[in-house]
């Protein structure tokens, strides 16, 4: 399975089976965070145990209480910190879908009771629950292309194949709260409309549009 494979197969997955997720799998998700961490300059961090991370009465109700692990989404707390959380935090969700596991990201959840090592500077994003689901999860509604792009004229193959992907881009509540503008001289835009949690939003869509596009996205 590819990254645009894993993008298409991948949905939003709140509630888990009580697996743990197998050796051999954990120690090939540590290995990637180890190079994501290093490429992004974050300090993302795989929590076997998810114990109370997500005991609060709204995940409960969604189901994310039974998720067995954790992903906690940490980094220097310097400007540009969410987007590039965004960025690599979806690759290692792809790269999770690979490996037949499920990911949720997750904005809510007990920050006093996950186990993540944060120092002094960093900053708790946001998580991403991990494990097995109990259903492969469904795909989102989506708004048009004409409410998510801005271009003059015909646009290019590569560029519609980037927002093609940018489009299955989870993002905070479903909101899409993003524009993607071409401009005149091809290079890409990647605007924030505000919103919940829009710049790690921003970050997701970049991933997305990045590898549906083939062409590589500053991640500020």
């Amino acid at each position: 399975m590819n990254e645009t494979d894993a993008i298409r197969q991948r949905h939003s997955v709140r509630q888990y089976k009580p697996d743990r997720i197998e050796d051999d799998k954990v120690a090939l998700i540590k290995a990637k965070i180890h190079e994501l961490n290093a490429e992004g300059n974050l300090h993302l961090q795989f929590i076997e145990d998810a114990d109370k991370t997500y005991n609060k009465l709204f995940n409960k109700v969604a189901g994310l209480g039974s998720a067995p692990s954790v992903i906690a989404c940490v980094g220097k707390d310097t400007p540009g910190l969410d987007q590039r959380v965004g960025y690599y935090g979806e690759k290692l969700v792809l790269y999770a879908q690979t490996l037949g596991l499920n990911t949720c990201w997750t904005g809510t959840f007990n920050r006093k009771n996950i186990t993540a090592d944060i120092s002094e500077g960093e900053r708790l994003v946001i998580s991403i629950a991990i494990g097995y689901g109990k259903e492969p999860g469904k795909a989102h509604k989506s708004k048009s292309i004409d409410k998510l792009t801005e271009s003059k004229g015909q646009t290019p193959e590569w560029f519609n194949k980037g927002v093609e992907m940018a489009l299955l881009a989870p993002t905070a509540i479903n909101q899409q709260k993003f524009l993607i503008k071409l401009n005149p001289d091809e290079s890409v835009e990647f605007i924030d409309k505000g919103g919940v949690l829009s710049q790690v939003d921003i970050g997701i869509v970049k991933c997305h549009f990045e590898i549906g596009s083939g062409k590589l996205q500053r991640t500020e």
